[in-house]
């Protein structure tokens, strides 16, 4: 039983992480909390839902290889261009007129909205669903059942997440990304266009948002309102892993996912939502910094 949890755990970690992952890159930049990022991790999978029954459409038989590829990436690909049109067309005003992060918060729960009415609009509030073919048995690792679809969704978030942080870390816009976090006016000084590196950090996040709409979509159903929990998982993992860190974003992900399956071994799964909020709580009151030591401003100085 216990086996099957932390498995389960794990899979919700790993989608968890890449909600956080891209949640904390555009954050590091921008420097405020970017609600419309649950509703670019919905039309993510909205995007691939439409491609999906497209070229569906024209055939009797489930799609190819080929065209899960073409609907997996339309969909990623039409996240990240999402993400760009919220910050050029919403953000980017509010900068060059200096709002305060307020107006920011307001404008981006405003986007969040929209979008989520919109895409209801379009597709009605009825549940959805990618999924083809027969169902077939899981596969037997260690004492707990894991199937194709997780197996999956497991491998491309951990392949997605290491390829980010080799990106970050070893690239030349990975580091200017890095300078524009810690110091936009410095990087700006040597060279690097701050609002060219914000573009940057919001295709890559929001892409990162689709990404995981895409994967959960394999498994579960899909619905318009879908994004609002996946926020705030999304957000808890990222504070619970110290908020601007990337490393403490991907473990921050997985913690809160195992951690959340291990509580309800006891109690019902309604409660996992409640679960989620109660480490959030103890993290805040403990531990500010986050798992992963960020220290605070007061801790600086």
């Amino acid at each position: 039983m216990i086996q099957q949890l932390i498995l389960n755990g794990i899979i919700a970690g790993s989608i968890y992480a890449l909600i956080a992952l891209g949640f904390t890159i555009i954050y590091r930049t921008v420097k405020f909390f970017h609600f419309a990022h649950g509703v670019v991790y919905t039309a993510g999978a909205y995007l691939t839902y439409s491609v999906f029954s497209y070229l569906l459409s024209g055939t009797s038989n489930q799609l190819s290889v080929i065209g899960w590829g073409i609907a997996i990436l339309i969909g990623i690909v039409g996240a990240g261009v999402l993400g760009i049109f919220i910050d050029r067309f919403i953000y980017h005003p509010l900068r060059r007129q200096k709002a305060s992060n307020l107006t920011f918060l307001l404008a981006s729960f405003g986007v969040f909205i929209f979008l989520q009415n919109l895409i209801q609009l379009i597709y009605g509030a009825q549940i959805l669903t990618i999924r083809t073919g027969p169902i077939k048995e899981g596969h037997q690792i260690f004492n707990a059942v894991i199937t194709d679809i997780q197996i999956l969704i497991l491998f491309v978030s951990c392949w997605l997440l290491v390829v980010l942080w080799l990106f970050i870390q070893r690239t030349k816009l990975g580091k200017a990304m890095r300078a524009v976090a810690d110091d936009p006016i410095a990087a700006n000084v040597v060279g690097i266009n701050p609002e060219r590196i914000i573009l940057t950090s919001f295709a890559i996040g929001s892409a990162l948002a689709g990404a995981a709409g895409i994967l959960i979509s394999f498994e579960t159903n899909i619905e318009p309102t879908m994004g609002f929990n996946a926020l705030l998982k999304g957000i808890i993992a990222s504070i619970v892993g110290g908020i601007g860190s990337i490393p403490g974003a991907m473990f921050g992900g997985f913690f809160l996912g195992i951690a959340e399956n291990l509580g309800i071994w006891k109690i019902q799964a309604g409660w996992k939502d409640c679960i989620a909020f109660a480490i959030l709580i103890v993290f805040l009151l403990l531990r500010p910094g986050g798992i992963w030591g960020v220290k605070t401003e007061k801790e600086r100085l």
